[in-house]
């Protein structure tokens, strides 16, 4: 039976401040933290690489490395400076990003992103395997890595077809602020069906929500509230809370239930709760972000992180 374990979002802000969140969640017993790349905040891979080095057990991932804004190549050569210094512990999410950011901010093309995510991710096994020879409809590479390593490759997904796509060739999918009744009914038959078609190994199914150990109920349901808001704006999101029944879910507004089962806050056995609702909707892991709070709140939260889980729990 695959390990259940719950893991911590660590936003970016600098680089020692990051890296000191990724040293306490370890030193609270969290076993994996996941460092996102959107914004203009230090490169994510590059943050991974320097929090790999001040750690020594904790697991890394990045949730996500954008594809339209760099070459396979070189997401393969960043995966191997972190695996230099944290062998065995890098966990790489990717994903297109969203059009109104790679179209809009920085002027390249957002085409067929399923597609172009099958042809890269094909580029990164060749590459992880030391040599790639690919000519494709999107990428021609033709090189050899200083040396091979082995990394596991998760893709972001919404969407029943983007699940579909990391049952076929991925080892997890990465959801966000996804309701744990569309993980269980949609998502996590998707990608069944499309790792047994292609005789694969199930791959991860990741879960995540918005979380804060505090008494200070109404200001963490308030930044819980701001974060989803901002995803109700986006297209992608938009069509997945309606596919998750959540059709009022959009242009800002954030339905009262949504927030219930998305933003995890109050006493720690609240939030406890609201993390095993994903595991038993079937999740592998559940990712966790760190609403804003006291640091007291922050340090209670990591160790509920450290601690909670069931491996137990049924699949």
């Amino acid at each position: 039976m695959p390990e259940r374990i719950v893991a911590a979002h660590v936003p970016i802000t600098t680089v020692p401040e990051t890296v000191d969140v990724v040293r306490r969640a370890e030193e609270h017993g969290v076993r994996a933290v996941w460092l996102s790349s959107g914004g203009y905040a230090p490169e994510s891979l590059t943050v991974l690489a320097v929090a790999g080095a001040a750690t020594s057990t904790i697991l890394l991932g990045s949730s996500v490395a954008v594809t339209f804004t760099r070459h396979p190549l070189i997401m393969a050569q960043q995966s191997l400076a972190i695996s230099d210094v944290a062998p065995g512990r890098l966990r790489l999410g990717v994903g297109g990003g969203h059009r109104p950011t790679i179209e809009g901010q920085l002027g390249l093309p957002f085409d067929r992103p399923l597609e172009h995510i099958r042809e890269y991710v094909a580029v990164l096994r060749q590459a992880f395997g030391g040599n790639v020879d690919h000519e494709g409809a999107r990428f021609h590479v033709y090189a050899r890595l200083a040396r091979a390593h082995s990394v596991s490759i998760y893709l972001a997904a919404l969407r029943a077809t983007a699940y579909g796509l990391a049952g076929e060739i991925a080892e997890g999918a990465i959801s966000w602020v996804t309701p744990p009744a569309f993980l269980r009914d949609v998502a996590g038959p998707a990608m069944r069906s499309a790792a047994e078609a292609a005789g694969r190994p199930l791959p991860r199914l990741v879960g995540h929500a918005y979380a804060l150990v505090t008494s200070d109920t109404d200001a963490a349901i308030a930044a819980g509230r701001e974060r989803l808001a901002t995803t109700t704006r986006l297209t992608f999101y938009q069509a997945m809370f309606a596919d998750a029944g959540y059709p009022a879910a959009r242009d800002g507004n954030v339905p009262a239930e949504l927030l219930r089962e998305v933003v995890l806050v109050g006493e720690t056995s609240l939030v406890t709760d609201g993390i095993k609702r994903f595991l038993e909707a079937g999740c592998d892991e559940v990712v966790v972000s760190v609403l804003p709070g006291s640091r007291a709140d922050a340090d209670a939260t990591l160790a509920l992180l450290g601690t909670v889980g069931d491996a137990s729990t049924p699949r």
